[in-house]
């Protein structure tokens, strides 16, 4: 198994709108086998931290999910809208042990 979190910093005073994005690219995703989606926001750190974790059998799931997702209009247009409002990111993947 592994535990891919996207890590997103976000533009200032934007968290509320990206939020509600996540949420709903979240909502279009199917379910990884691994277990439900999680958004994580900061309480210390860098600021306008937005973190979804996902967990999939191993990087072909991943990989597969990945493509589902990306090829998906409806997905496709909401990730346009969220592109905008992030400054930055990064991909983090782990072995659950």
């Amino acid at each position: 198994m592994i535990l891919v979190r996207e890590v997103f910093q976000v533009k200032y005073g934007k968290m509320k709108e990206a939020k509600g994005l996540m949420k709903d690219m979240v909502g279009m995703m199917p379910a990884p086998a691994g277990g439900p989606t999680r958004l994580l926001t900061d309480l210390v750190g860098p600021y306008y931290t937005l973190v979804m974790e996902l967990i999939y059998k191993d990087l072909a799931a991943f990989e597969a999910s990945m493509s589902a997702d990306m090829s998906n209009p409806e997905f496709g247009a909401l990730y346009q809208k969220f592109i905008p409002l992030i400054d930055s990111g990064r991909r983090e993947i782990f072995t659950i042990v």
